[in-house]
């Protein structure tokens, strides 16, 4: 007779309390040595079965309702190559453009590419060395199949590393994210990453042997209510088994005995999704590096224009600051009525391609003043620059000062939020007529915000009183102030 003795790792707080509660009549009939394992597989194959019903899309479930073939993602690719196109016609010399023109051509390569990228993924200890080891040894499609092993995630608190490694994820075409218990609150950010990425994933429980069979069916279960199916357990490398053999003569005998590796369900599922969505996965992949390469371009193409922008921001906002310093006028007036910004929209427009006609650009900017109005921004703006002012050397002897400098503040807002308005659009857009309103007011409350701390104000106040004032009055001011202290 052969027993086979297990040593499990007990873990508490699992199980289906309730559910065994319920089952607790039939206890009594069920045989001492396999009571418990019984019980709770009951109870657990219940509570499968109710979430089997009711249970949302998965990941592959996901997958197969994506619409997407080749011509779609040749067309992604196309709309990157634009971006850089608009680049190099921008700035022929950039640093980026040689290696930016060679991750484009590769895209084209990749959609025919007959080899599936799988990422093996997951913390330090959970079994990912083992694991590809054994899948290599038992995947019948092996020879199409690339496991590639991630460094190990969420190694220490406030480590920057994982937002590396999850970028490399994002180039493989399926992932196999390895946990050996249910998910921290770490883990489950990163699979809402791989989710929002549309990453095809199976979360697999590595080590279930580590378990008693209740508790690694209640942490099974809890893992596939948290992340909608796709979920798998496996034993990539079983702990050793005591093996007690009794002999006719009385005696026994022992010894430890390695169990087969338990990954059948994990090689059927993934077998069967690389065998049916191949070549959809390639795609898929594909469609995601040259969304990833377009924006990557677009900051380059941003990055250029905005150093084109900025100047011609800062000659505006000292155009608007002489006009509003000479002629004082009402500064809830200042950007609804300047024709200045009017013409700063036209010029910043130009570089974004966003093509304003005279009328539209006046319309723009009367928006723009309109939105600042509502928002409360001109007089907040007031208001703070008149308190540094006070605090400062300058105070409001100088007659038109907090005009001028409110118009110059006002106007480099409005230029800024234009270009940061301008950056979320899509590249080479020909008419600047469809302003998305609510797009605009956040734009505008964002940069206001951003240009509001105090440090920034008070050297802003003090650049526009070089400006406007000479230094000889400058100085007069000072010596009024000290006087009169």
């Amino acid at each position: 007779m052969v027993v086979k003795l297990q040593r499990p790792i007990l873990v508490g707080g699992l199980g289906l309390s309730f559910s065994l509660w319920m089952l607790d009549s039939w206890h009594d009939s069920i045989v001492q040595v396999g009571e418990f394992g019984l019980l709770s597989a009951l109870a657990v194959g219940g509570g499968l079965w109710l979430f089997q019903k009711n249970r949302p899309k998965d990941s592959l479930q996901q997958l197969d309702s994506m619409v997407i073939d080749r011509a779609t993602v040749e067309s992604a690719i196309a709309k990157t190559e634009t971006v850089i196109n608009q680049l190099a016609q921008e700035s022929e010399n950039h640093t980026a453009l040689e290696t930016l023109r060679e991750q484009v051509a590769q895209l084209l390569l990749e959609l025919d590419r007959q080899e599936i990228k799988v990422a093996v993924t997951g913390s330090k200890s959970v079994g990912k060395s083992t694991l590809i080891k054994v899948l290599k040894e038992n995947v019948e499609t092996r020879n199409l199949v690339s496991l590639q092993e991630t460094a190990p995630l969420f190694r220490e608190a406030g480590d920057n590393s994982d937002a590396a490694i999850l970028a490399e994820v994002a180039k493989s075409d399926f992932v196999l994210f390895l946990t050996n218990g249910d998910l921290t609150d770490s883990e489950f950010q990163a699979l809402q990453q791989l989710k929002a990425a549309n990453q095809p994933t199976i979360v697999v429980l590595n080590k279930q042997d580590q378990y008693l069979a209740d508790e690694s069916a209640s942490v099974l279960l809890s893992l596939k209510q948290r992340m909608q199916g796709n979920v798998v357990a496996t034993a990539a490398s079983p702990i050793p088994i005591k093996v007690r053999k009794h002999e006719a003569d009385g005696s026994v005998q022992e010894w430890m005995e390695q169990p087969a590796p338990d990954i059948q369900q994990l090689t059927q599922q993934l077998g069967e999704v690389l065998v049916q969505q191949g070549q959809r996965l390639v795609w898929v992949t594909t469609m995601r590096k040259a969304g990833l390469l377009k924006a990557e371009a677009k900051n380059w193409l941003n990055g250029t224009r905005r150093d084109r922008a900025t100047p011609i921001i800062e000659q505006y906002q000292w155009i608007a600051a002489a006009a509003a310093f000479a002629n004082p006028v009402p500064a809830l007036d200042i950007l609804a009525t300047a024709a200045i910004n009017a013409q700063m929209v036209m010029d910043l427009g130009n570089i974004y391609q966003q093509k304003f006609s005279v009328e539209q650009a006046q319309t723009v900017a009367g928006t723009m003043g309109s939105l600042m109005l509502k928002l409360g921004l001109v007089e907040l703006s007031t208001n703070a620059i008149s308190t540094v002012l006070k605090s400062n050397a300058v105070t409001f002897v100088a007659g038109g000062v907090v005009q001028g400098v409110s118009a110059a503040y006002l106007t480099r807002v409005a230029g800024l939020s234009l270009v940061e308005y301008f950056q979320q659009q899509e590249i080479a857009i020909d008419s600047g007529t469809g302003l998305n309103l609510e797009n605009l007011r956040q734009t505008l409350q964002k940069v206001f915000g951003q240009n509001q701390q105090i440090g920034f104000l008070q050297g802003f106040v003090k650049q526009s009183v070089k400006r406007l004032l000479p230094e000889a009055q400058q100085v007069e001011v000072v010596g009024v102030q000290k006087a009169v202290g």
